[in-house]
Protein backbone atom coordinates (compact mmCIF):
# COMPACT_ATOMS: atom_id res chain seq x y z
CA UNK A 1 0.00 0.00 0.00
CA UNK A 2 1.57 3.24 -1.17
CA UNK A 3 1.26 6.47 0.81
CA UNK A 4 1.37 9.79 -0.99
CA UNK A 5 3.69 12.17 0.77
CA UNK A 6 3.08 15.88 0.23
CA UNK A 7 6.31 17.83 0.03
CA UNK A 8 6.84 20.31 2.83
CA UNK A 9 6.89 23.29 0.46
CA UNK A 10 3.58 22.28 -1.11
CA UNK A 11 1.97 21.62 2.30
CA UNK A 12 2.93 25.08 3.54
CA UNK A 13 1.52 26.62 0.35
CA UNK A 14 -1.77 24.80 0.93
CA UNK A 15 -1.94 26.07 4.52
CA UNK A 16 -1.26 29.62 3.38
CA UNK A 17 -3.96 29.27 0.73
CA UNK A 18 -6.46 28.08 3.34
CA UNK A 19 -5.56 30.95 5.65
CA UNK A 20 -6.04 33.45 2.81
CA UNK A 21 -9.45 31.98 2.03
CA UNK A 22 -10.49 32.22 5.68
CA UNK A 23 -9.18 35.78 5.95
CA UNK A 24 -11.06 36.74 2.78
CA UNK A 25 -14.29 35.20 4.12
CA UNK A 26 -13.88 37.05 7.43
CA UNK A 27 -13.20 40.32 5.60
CA UNK A 28 -16.47 39.91 3.70
CA UNK A 29 -18.49 39.39 6.88
CA UNK A 30 -16.59 41.95 8.99
CA UNK A 31 -18.65 45.00 7.86
CA UNK A 32 -21.86 43.17 8.78
CA UNK A 33 -20.44 42.17 12.17
CA UNK A 34 -19.37 45.73 12.87
CA UNK A 35 -22.79 47.01 11.81
CA UNK A 36 -24.58 44.52 14.08
CA UNK A 37 -22.26 45.36 16.96
CA UNK A 38 -22.77 49.13 16.62
CA UNK A 39 -26.48 49.18 15.77
CA UNK A 40 -27.80 46.12 17.61
CA UNK A 41 -25.56 44.66 20.31
CA UNK A 42 -24.28 47.89 21.88
CA UNK A 43 -27.72 49.58 22.18
CA UNK A 44 -29.23 46.42 23.69
CA UNK A 45 -26.36 46.20 26.16
CA UNK A 46 -26.84 49.86 27.09
CA UNK A 47 -30.57 49.24 27.55
CA UNK A 48 -29.96 46.34 29.91
CA UNK A 49 -27.40 48.33 31.91
CA UNK A 50 -29.68 51.36 32.18
CA UNK A 51 -32.52 49.14 33.43
CA UNK A 52 -30.56 48.44 36.64
CA UNK A 53 -28.49 51.64 36.84
CA UNK A 54 -29.45 54.31 39.33
CA UNK A 55 -26.83 57.07 39.00
CA UNK A 56 -28.79 60.19 39.93
CA UNK A 57 -28.51 59.96 43.72
CA UNK A 58 -25.24 58.05 43.95
CA UNK A 59 -23.35 60.50 41.72
CA UNK A 60 -24.71 63.76 43.14
CA UNK A 61 -25.25 63.04 46.86
CA UNK A 62 -22.09 61.09 47.70
CA UNK A 63 -21.53 62.68 51.13
CA UNK A 64 -25.18 62.36 52.11
CA UNK A 65 -25.31 58.69 51.10
CA UNK A 66 -22.16 58.00 53.12
CA UNK A 67 -23.74 59.51 56.24
CA UNK A 68 -27.06 57.71 55.71
CA UNK A 69 -25.33 54.33 55.33
CA UNK A 70 -25.21 54.13 59.14
CA UNK A 71 -28.80 55.36 59.61
CA UNK A 72 -31.51 52.88 60.69
CA UNK A 73 -34.12 54.62 58.42
CA UNK A 74 -36.70 54.74 61.22
CA UNK A 75 -35.35 57.39 63.60
CA UNK A 76 -34.76 61.02 62.57
CA UNK A 77 -31.62 61.43 60.42
CA UNK A 78 -28.54 62.84 62.15
CA UNK A 79 -27.63 66.49 61.86
CA UNK A 80 -24.60 65.49 59.79
CA UNK A 81 -26.97 64.31 57.05
CA UNK A 82 -28.36 67.83 56.68
CA UNK A 83 -24.88 69.30 56.46
CA UNK A 84 -23.77 66.66 53.96
CA UNK A 85 -26.86 67.32 51.81
CA UNK A 86 -26.10 71.04 51.61
CA UNK A 87 -22.47 70.22 50.76
CA UNK A 88 -23.60 67.97 47.93
CA UNK A 89 -26.15 70.47 46.66
CA UNK A 90 -23.52 73.21 46.62
CA UNK A 91 -21.23 71.02 44.49
CA UNK A 92 -23.90 70.54 41.78
CA UNK A 93 -23.12 72.97 38.99
CA UNK A 94 -25.31 71.69 36.16
CA UNK A 95 -29.03 72.42 36.24
CA UNK A 96 -29.67 69.11 34.44
CA UNK A 97 -28.03 67.18 37.30
CA UNK A 98 -30.25 68.67 39.98
CA UNK A 99 -33.26 68.21 37.72
CA UNK A 100 -32.45 64.52 37.24
CA UNK A 101 -31.99 64.10 40.99
CA UNK A 102 -35.32 65.78 41.70
CA UNK A 103 -37.16 63.60 39.17
CA UNK A 104 -35.61 60.41 40.53
CA UNK A 105 -36.57 61.17 44.13
CA UNK A 106 -40.01 62.34 43.07
CA UNK A 107 -40.66 58.94 41.48
CA UNK A 108 -40.28 57.43 44.98
CA UNK A 109 -42.09 60.06 47.02
CA UNK A 110 -44.39 62.77 45.79
CA UNK A 111 -43.27 66.33 46.47
CA UNK A 112 -39.54 65.59 46.36
CA UNK A 113 -39.08 67.53 43.13
CA UNK A 114 -40.35 70.84 44.53
CA UNK A 115 -38.50 70.26 47.80
CA UNK A 116 -35.14 69.61 46.13
CA UNK A 117 -35.47 72.46 43.63
CA UNK A 118 -36.56 75.05 46.21
CA UNK A 119 -33.67 74.10 48.50
CA UNK A 120 -31.18 74.20 45.63
CA UNK A 121 -32.37 77.67 44.57
CA UNK A 122 -31.99 78.96 48.16
CA UNK A 123 -28.25 78.20 48.21
CA UNK A 124 -25.72 79.28 49.29
CA UNK A 125 -26.40 79.29 53.02
CA UNK A 126 -24.42 81.32 55.52
CA UNK A 127 -20.81 80.24 55.94
CA UNK A 128 -19.40 78.29 58.90
CA UNK A 129 -22.74 76.85 60.00
CA UNK A 130 -22.56 73.82 62.26
CA UNK A 131 -24.46 70.65 61.42
CA UNK A 132 -27.20 71.52 63.92
CA UNK A 133 -27.47 75.06 62.55
CA UNK A 134 -27.66 73.73 59.00
CA UNK A 135 -30.53 71.47 60.07
CA UNK A 136 -32.40 74.39 61.61
CA UNK A 137 -31.79 76.49 58.51
CA UNK A 138 -33.19 73.78 56.23
CA UNK A 139 -36.24 73.21 58.40
CA UNK A 140 -36.89 76.96 58.44
CA UNK A 141 -36.63 76.96 54.67
CA UNK A 142 -38.99 74.00 54.26
CA UNK A 143 -40.41 71.98 57.19
CA UNK A 144 -40.80 68.93 54.93
CA UNK A 145 -37.12 68.12 55.49
CA UNK A 146 -38.03 66.66 58.87
CA UNK A 147 -40.28 64.04 57.23
CA UNK A 148 -38.59 60.64 57.11
CA UNK A 149 -39.94 59.74 53.65
CA UNK A 150 -37.59 62.08 51.78
CA UNK A 151 -34.53 60.84 53.66
CA UNK A 152 -35.60 57.23 53.19
CA UNK A 153 -35.85 57.83 49.44
CA UNK A 154 -32.30 59.19 49.38
CA UNK A 155 -30.96 56.28 51.46
CA UNK A 156 -32.77 53.66 49.37
CA UNK A 157 -31.37 55.05 46.11
CA UNK A 158 -27.85 55.54 47.40
CA UNK A 159 -26.48 52.57 45.45
CA UNK A 160 -25.58 53.04 41.80
CA UNK A 161 -27.30 49.76 40.89
CA UNK A 162 -30.90 49.00 41.77
CA UNK A 163 -33.56 46.38 41.03
CA UNK A 164 -36.34 48.93 41.54
CA UNK A 165 -37.13 49.51 37.88
CA UNK A 166 -37.36 45.81 37.07
CA UNK A 167 -39.41 45.16 40.22
CA UNK A 168 -41.85 47.90 39.22
CA UNK A 169 -42.52 46.22 35.88
CA UNK A 170 -44.05 43.26 37.76
CA UNK A 171 -45.77 45.39 40.44
CA UNK A 172 -43.18 44.82 43.16
CA UNK A 173 -41.15 47.31 45.18
CA UNK A 174 -38.59 47.63 47.95
CA UNK A 175 -39.71 49.04 51.27
CA UNK A 176 -37.62 51.46 53.34
CA UNK A 177 -35.61 48.55 54.75
CA UNK A 178 -34.89 47.11 51.30
CA UNK A 179 -37.30 44.17 51.52
CA UNK A 180 -39.24 43.22 48.38
CA UNK A 181 -43.02 43.60 48.74
CA UNK A 182 -46.04 43.97 46.48
CA UNK A 183 -47.26 47.44 45.58
CA UNK A 184 -50.69 48.61 46.69
CA UNK A 185 -53.65 47.35 44.68
CA UNK A 186 -54.41 50.91 43.54
CA UNK A 187 -50.86 51.32 42.20
CA UNK A 188 -50.55 47.89 40.56
CA UNK A 189 -50.74 48.39 36.82
CA UNK A 190 -47.76 47.03 34.94
CA UNK A 191 -48.54 43.34 35.41
CA UNK A 192 -52.00 43.95 33.92
CA UNK A 193 -50.42 45.88 31.06
CA UNK A 194 -47.99 43.03 30.45
CA UNK A 195 -50.82 40.48 30.41
CA UNK A 196 -52.82 42.74 28.09
CA UNK A 197 -49.86 42.98 25.73
CA UNK A 198 -49.50 39.20 25.58
CA UNK A 199 -53.27 38.73 25.23
CA UNK A 200 -53.59 41.11 22.28
CA UNK A 201 -50.50 39.62 20.64
CA UNK A 202 -51.84 36.07 21.07
CA UNK A 203 -55.24 36.99 19.59
CA UNK A 204 -53.60 38.74 16.63
CA UNK A 205 -51.31 35.74 16.07
CA UNK A 206 -54.27 33.33 16.17
CA UNK A 207 -56.31 35.32 13.64
CA UNK A 208 -53.28 35.71 11.37
CA UNK A 209 -52.84 31.93 11.45
CA UNK A 210 -56.53 31.25 10.78
CA UNK A 211 -56.57 33.67 7.84
CA UNK A 212 -53.07 33.05 6.54
CA UNK A 213 -53.04 29.24 6.52
CA UNK A 214 -55.83 28.73 3.92
CA UNK A 215 -54.44 31.54 1.76
CA UNK A 216 -50.90 30.15 1.88
CA UNK A 217 -52.22 26.66 1.07
CA UNK A 218 -54.16 27.97 -1.91
CA UNK A 219 -51.11 29.87 -3.17
CA UNK A 220 -48.96 26.74 -2.85
CA UNK A 221 -51.36 24.80 -5.12
CA UNK A 222 -51.16 27.35 -7.95
CA UNK A 223 -48.69 27.39 -10.78
CA UNK A 224 -45.50 29.41 -10.19
CA UNK A 225 -46.68 32.19 -12.52
CA UNK A 226 -50.07 32.57 -10.81
CA UNK A 227 -48.53 32.29 -7.34
CA UNK A 228 -45.99 35.01 -8.09
CA UNK A 229 -48.69 37.38 -9.33
CA UNK A 230 -50.87 36.84 -6.26
CA UNK A 231 -47.87 37.00 -3.94
CA UNK A 232 -47.35 40.57 -5.13
CA UNK A 233 -50.79 41.41 -3.73
CA UNK A 234 -49.77 39.84 -0.42
CA UNK A 235 -46.65 41.98 -0.31
CA UNK A 236 -48.41 45.25 -1.22
CA UNK A 237 -48.87 46.23 2.47
CA UNK A 238 -45.07 46.23 2.85
CA UNK A 239 -44.93 49.16 0.45
CA UNK A 240 -47.09 51.37 2.68
CA UNK A 241 -46.03 52.69 6.05
CA UNK A 242 -47.70 51.41 9.23
CA UNK A 243 -48.82 54.94 10.09
CA UNK A 244 -50.64 55.35 6.77
CA UNK A 245 -52.34 51.97 7.07
CA UNK A 246 -53.44 52.70 10.64
CA UNK A 247 -54.84 56.07 9.55
CA UNK A 248 -56.69 54.35 6.71
CA UNK A 249 -58.34 52.01 9.20
CA UNK A 250 -59.55 55.04 11.17
CA UNK A 251 -61.37 56.21 8.03
CA UNK A 252 -62.81 52.75 7.41
CA UNK A 253 -63.90 51.90 10.97
CA UNK A 254 -65.30 55.20 12.19
CA UNK A 255 -69.02 55.61 12.88
CA UNK A 256 -69.71 57.00 9.40
CA UNK A 257 -66.96 54.99 7.77
CA UNK A 258 -67.18 52.60 4.86
CA UNK A 259 -67.58 49.47 7.01
CA UNK A 260 -70.49 50.76 9.10
CA UNK A 261 -72.26 52.33 6.13
CA UNK A 262 -72.01 49.08 4.21
CA UNK A 263 -73.39 47.07 7.12
CA UNK A 264 -76.28 49.54 7.53
CA UNK A 265 -77.14 49.56 3.82
CA UNK A 266 -77.08 45.75 3.66
CA UNK A 267 -79.36 45.54 6.70
CA UNK A 268 -76.97 43.54 8.86
CA UNK A 269 -77.12 46.11 11.70
CA UNK A 270 -79.61 48.76 12.78
CA UNK A 271 -77.04 51.20 14.16
CA UNK A 272 -73.31 51.76 13.63
CA UNK A 273 -71.03 49.32 15.42
CA UNK A 274 -68.32 50.62 17.80
CA UNK A 275 -65.29 49.55 15.76
CA UNK A 276 -62.89 52.34 16.62
CA UNK A 277 -60.97 53.27 19.78
CA UNK A 278 -61.49 49.82 21.28
CA UNK A 279 -59.86 46.39 21.31
CA UNK A 280 -61.67 45.23 18.16
CA UNK A 281 -60.29 48.04 16.03
CA UNK A 282 -56.76 47.39 17.27
CA UNK A 283 -56.97 43.67 16.46
CA UNK A 284 -58.45 44.25 12.99
CA UNK A 285 -55.71 46.71 12.01
CA UNK A 286 -52.87 44.64 13.49
CA UNK A 287 -54.07 41.46 11.77
CA UNK A 288 -54.15 43.30 8.44
CA UNK A 289 -50.67 44.71 8.94
CA UNK A 290 -49.03 41.51 10.21
CA UNK A 291 -50.79 38.94 8.00
CA UNK A 292 -47.98 38.86 5.37
CA UNK A 293 -45.50 37.85 8.07
CA UNK A 294 -47.60 34.72 8.65
CA UNK A 295 -48.23 33.92 4.99
CA UNK A 296 -44.62 34.02 3.81
CA UNK A 297 -43.20 31.34 6.19
CA UNK A 298 -46.24 29.14 5.64
CA UNK A 299 -46.00 29.44 1.87
CA UNK A 300 -42.28 28.61 1.81
CA UNK A 301 -42.87 25.45 3.88
CA UNK A 302 -45.96 24.37 1.96
CA UNK A 303 -44.16 24.64 -1.37
CA UNK A 304 -41.67 22.04 -0.12
CA UNK A 305 -44.40 19.49 0.75
CA UNK A 306 -44.92 17.10 -2.22
CA UNK A 307 -48.61 17.03 -3.26
CA UNK A 308 -48.29 13.30 -3.89
CA UNK A 309 -48.46 12.69 -0.13
CA UNK A 310 -52.11 13.70 0.01
CA UNK A 311 -53.00 11.69 -3.07
CA UNK A 312 -51.21 8.65 -1.64
CA UNK A 313 -53.11 8.93 1.66
CA UNK A 314 -56.45 9.20 -0.15
CA UNK A 315 -55.60 6.27 -2.41
CA UNK A 316 -54.91 4.16 0.68
CA UNK A 317 -58.42 4.74 1.98
CA UNK A 318 -58.18 7.95 4.02
CA UNK A 319 -60.78 10.67 3.57
CA UNK A 320 -59.46 13.94 2.08
CA UNK A 321 -60.11 15.85 5.32
CA UNK A 322 -58.39 13.24 7.48
CA UNK A 323 -55.47 13.04 5.04
CA UNK A 324 -55.06 16.81 5.21
CA UNK A 325 -54.98 16.97 9.02
CA UNK A 326 -52.97 13.79 9.60
CA UNK A 327 -50.54 13.85 6.67
CA UNK A 328 -50.25 17.39 5.29
CA UNK A 329 -50.67 19.69 8.29
CA UNK A 330 -47.97 18.07 10.50
CA UNK A 331 -45.44 18.81 7.78
CA UNK A 332 -46.33 22.52 7.92
CA UNK A 333 -45.77 22.85 11.68
CA UNK A 334 -42.34 24.53 11.19
CA UNK A 335 -43.99 27.20 9.03
CA UNK A 336 -46.77 27.67 11.57
CA UNK A 337 -44.23 27.99 14.35
CA UNK A 338 -42.00 30.42 12.46
CA UNK A 339 -44.93 32.56 11.31
CA UNK A 340 -46.57 32.55 14.73
CA UNK A 341 -43.31 33.45 16.46
CA UNK A 342 -42.63 36.27 14.01
CA UNK A 343 -46.13 37.74 14.29
CA UNK A 344 -46.21 37.43 18.09
CA UNK A 345 -42.81 39.07 18.55
CA UNK A 346 -43.76 41.92 16.25
CA UNK A 347 -47.11 42.30 18.03
CA UNK A 348 -45.76 42.67 21.57
CA UNK A 349 -43.68 45.64 20.44
CA UNK A 350 -46.43 47.46 18.53
CA UNK A 351 -47.01 51.11 19.38
CA UNK A 352 -48.51 53.16 16.53
CA UNK A 353 -51.60 51.07 15.78
CA UNK A 354 -52.87 50.69 19.39
CA UNK A 355 -52.09 54.35 20.08
CA UNK A 356 -54.20 55.50 17.11
CA UNK A 357 -57.03 52.96 17.10
CA UNK A 358 -57.24 51.82 20.73
CA UNK A 359 -58.67 53.29 23.86
CA UNK A 360 -57.07 53.82 27.26
CA UNK A 361 -57.49 50.13 28.15
CA UNK A 362 -56.02 48.90 24.87
CA UNK A 363 -52.53 50.37 25.07
CA UNK A 364 -49.67 47.90 25.06
CA UNK A 365 -46.33 47.96 26.84
CA UNK A 366 -44.60 49.91 24.08
CA UNK A 367 -46.96 52.85 24.67
CA UNK A 368 -45.69 53.21 28.23
CA UNK A 369 -42.09 52.88 27.07
CA UNK A 370 -42.72 55.89 24.83
CA UNK A 371 -44.37 57.74 27.72
CA UNK A 372 -41.40 57.21 30.02
CA UNK A 373 -38.99 58.16 27.26
CA UNK A 374 -40.67 61.28 25.86
CA UNK A 375 -42.96 62.61 28.59
CA UNK A 376 -41.70 61.76 32.07
CA UNK A 377 -38.07 61.29 30.92
CA UNK A 378 -37.58 58.25 33.15
CA UNK A 379 -34.99 56.29 31.22
CA UNK A 380 -34.66 53.65 33.90
CA UNK A 381 -38.32 52.61 33.68
CA UNK A 382 -38.30 52.81 29.88
CA UNK A 383 -35.27 50.53 29.68
CA UNK A 384 -36.72 48.13 32.27
CA UNK A 385 -39.91 47.75 30.24
CA UNK A 386 -37.80 47.27 27.12
CA UNK A 387 -35.82 44.60 28.94
CA UNK A 388 -39.09 42.80 29.75
CA UNK A 389 -40.03 42.75 26.06
CA UNK A 390 -36.54 41.56 25.13
CA UNK A 391 -36.72 38.77 27.72
CA UNK A 392 -40.12 37.67 26.44
CA UNK A 393 -38.75 37.58 22.89
CA UNK A 394 -35.74 35.49 23.89
CA UNK A 395 -37.90 33.06 25.89
CA UNK A 396 -40.28 32.60 22.96
CA UNK A 397 -37.41 32.05 20.57
CA UNK A 398 -35.82 29.49 22.92
CA UNK A 399 -39.14 27.62 23.19
CA UNK A 400 -39.51 27.65 19.42
CA UNK A 401 -35.99 26.29 18.93
CA UNK A 402 -36.64 23.57 21.48
CA UNK A 403 -39.89 22.55 19.80
CA UNK A 404 -38.27 22.51 16.37
CA UNK A 405 -35.43 20.30 17.64
CA UNK A 406 -37.98 17.97 19.27
CA UNK A 407 -39.90 17.66 16.01
CA UNK A 408 -36.72 16.98 14.04
CA UNK A 409 -35.61 14.30 16.52
CA UNK A 410 -39.04 12.65 16.36
CA UNK A 411 -38.98 12.82 12.59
Amino acid sequence: MSVTVIPGNLASQLRRSERRKKAFAISLTLPLLVFLLAIFIVPIGALLVRAVENPEVASTLRHTVAVLDHWDRTSPPPDEAYAALITDFSAIAEQSDIGGLARRLNSDISGARSLVMSTYRALPFEKNLSAAQTRERMLALDPRWQELGYWQAIAKNGSRWTPDYLLTTVDLKRDVQGNITRVDADSAAFFKILLRTFEISAVVTLFCLLLGYPLAYWLSTLSPRQANILMILVLVPFWTSVLVRSAAWIVLLQTNGLVNRSLLELGFVNEPLPLLFNRLGVIIAMVHILLPFMILPLYSVMKSVPPTYLRAAVSLGSSPLAAFFRVYMPQTYPGMGAGGLLVFILSIGYYVTPALLGGADDQMLSYYIAQYTNVTVNWGMACALGAVLLSATLVLYALYRRLVKTELSLG
